[in-house]
C-alpha cells in the first residue's frame, strides 16, 4: 500500500533525490576520500541490524566491522604481492583476517607482510578464471543455477537445482564443464530469478508494468538493474510523478542500467534505512572481500544483512545468463531489484536476483557498481 502522509514526507527527502535503494553494513576504506576526524565504526542502529541478522553481540559486530575494513585495504596489496601466483582471497570471520591463496613459487613472505594469511593451492586465479570463461561459452539448461570461481576450494563451483540434477541436459552440461578445468558440483534448492515486480502502490519507481528499486545516486541520475528496463522509456517515482528515462541498460549478459533525473527530482548520496537503521551516507565504492558482512535495503523487503559468498559468478536466469555477479547470503523479494548493496559507507552494487525470500531465507546476487560506473562513464555521488 502507499505510504502514510508522515512516511511520504520522509520518503520524499530520499526519493526525490534518487536515493531510494538498498544498503549494507560493512565499512571499507573510501578510495580517494579526504581525511576526516575519527568517527565511530557504525551507528547504533546499524550495529543492531548486524546483531539481529548475523547473530553477533555488540562487541563482535564492532570488531568485525573493524577487521573487514582492514581486510579490504589488505586485499589489493596482497594481490599485487602475489602477482601471477595469486589464487584468490577471502575474509575469515573467525580469525578476523584476510586469507590469500597462492600457487607454488609465490613470494609468501611478501604476501604475509601485507597482513594476510597465506594458503598454498594448485591453481592460480588466472587459471580458474580461464576455466570459468570456457564454461561461460557453453549453453546452460534451466537446471543449472549458476557457476563461479571459489578461492577456498580452488575450483569452479557449479550449482545444480536439486530437482533437475538427473536431467540428461544437466548431466551433459556438467560433463562439458568438467572438461573446462577443475570443477566441483553442489546442489541448490531453487533456481535464481530476478526480483522485479508488477506495479503496486507505495514503491520507489515504476516503468511499464514493473516496479523496481533505485540504486545509487550518480551525477545526473541513478543506477539500477538492467532487467527493470521495460523499454517504455519513462520512469515514475513512488508518487506517480515523472522522474526521467533509461539512458542505457543491458540484460541479460549484464544486469545494469542508469536513469537520468530531472523534473523536480534531484540526487544525494543516501541509501534508505527504512527505520531499521538510520539512512546511510555513501562515501565511496571500495570493494569488500568475500566473507565480509554486507546489507541491502529494498522497496519490498526493506533492510537485511548477510555476507559476501562469491564474486564473478555467472547466474543462469530464465531470460539468459548474466556474468560477473557477486553472491550474498542476504534475502530479497520481488520489487527489490535494482536497489543498492552497501558495505559500511562504501557502495557495492545493485540487486539483480536470487532465490528464496525474507521469511524463509535465500541468496541474492548483485551487479558490482564500479562496473556500471565504468561502462557508462558515470561518477558516483558521495558525501
Amino acid at each position: 500500500m502507499r505510504p502514510t502522509t508522515a512516511m511520504r514526507a520522509a520518503l520524499s527527502a530520499l526519493l526525490l533525490v534518487g536515493g531510494w535503494a538498498t544498503a549494507s553494513a560493512v565499512p571499507a576504506s573510501a578510495a580517494g576520500s579526504p581525511s576526516r576526524s575519527p568517527e565511530p565504526p557504525a551507528s547504533a542502529s546499524l550495529l543492531a541490524s548486524m546483531r539481529h541478522d548475523l547473530g553477533l553481540t555488540q562487541s563482535q559486530a564492532e570488531a568485525r566491522l573493524a577487521a573487514e575494513k582492514t581486510a579490504t585495504a589488505v586485499e589489493q596489496k596482497a594481490k599485487r604481492a602475489a602477482g601471477s601466483s595469486y589464487g584468490g582471497s577471502w575474509f575469515d570471520a573467525g580469525s578476523g583476517r584476510l586469507t590469500v591463496a597462492v600457487t607454488r613459487g609465490a613470494n609468501t613472505g611478501a604476501v604475509r607482510a601485507t597482513g594476510a594469511t597465506v594458503r598454498l593451492v594448485q591453481h592460480s586465479a588466472r587459471q580458474l578464471d580461464a576455466a570459468k570463461a570456457r564454461i561461460d561459452a557453453l549453453s546452460a539448461p534451466a537446471g543449472i543455477g549458476s557457476w563461479y570461481v571459489d578461492a577456498k576450494t580452488n575450483k569452479v563451483v557449479v550449482d545444480v537445482v536439486t530437482a533437475h540434477r538427473n536431467d540428461n541436459d544437466v548431466r551433459a552440461f556438467l560433463a562439458r564443464a568438467r572438461q573446462a578445468g577443475p570443477v566441483t558440483v553442489q546442489e541448490t534448492t531453487e533456481a535464481p530469478q530476478t526480483f522485479a515486480a508488477g506495479t503496486v502502490g507505495g514503491d520507489p519507481y515504476y516503468t511499464g508494468n514493473v516496479r523496481c528499486s533505485i540504486g545509487f545516486s550518480v551525477y545526473g541520475g541513478f543506477v539500477t538493474a538492467g532487467h527493470c528496463d521495460q523499454h517504455t522509456g519513462a520512469v515514475y517515482g513512488w508518487d506517480g510523478s515523472y522522474v526521467g528515462n533509461f539512458q542505457g541498460s543491458s540484460f541479460p549478459d549484464n544486469d545494469y542500467a542508469w536513469v537520468n533525473v530531472g523534473s523536480g527530482w534531484w540526487t544525494v548520496p543516501v541509501v534508505l534505512g527504512w527505520g531499521t537503521v538510520s539512512d546511510q551516507l555513501v562515501r565511496g565504492s571500495a570493494e569488500a572481500p568475500v566473507g565480509a558482512s554486507i546489507c541491502r535495503s529494498g522497496s519490498t523487503s526493506h533492510w537485511h544483512c548477510g555476507t559476501v559468498l562469491a564474486k564473478n559468478e555467472t547466474v543462469n536466469y530464465s531470460q539468459g545468463a548474466v556474468h560477473e555477479l557477486t553472491k550474498t547470503s542476504v534475502c530479497a523479494e520481488p520489487g527489490d531489484s535494482g536497489g543498492s548493496f552497501i558495505s559500511g559507507d562504501q557502495a557495492q552494487g545493485v540487486t539483480s536476483g536470487g532465490w528464496g525470500n525474507c521469511s524463509s531465507g535465500g541468496e541474492t546476487w548483485y551487479q558490482p557498481v564500479n562496473e556500471i560506473l565504468n561502462r557508462y562513464g558515470l561518477t558516483l555521488q558521495t558525501a
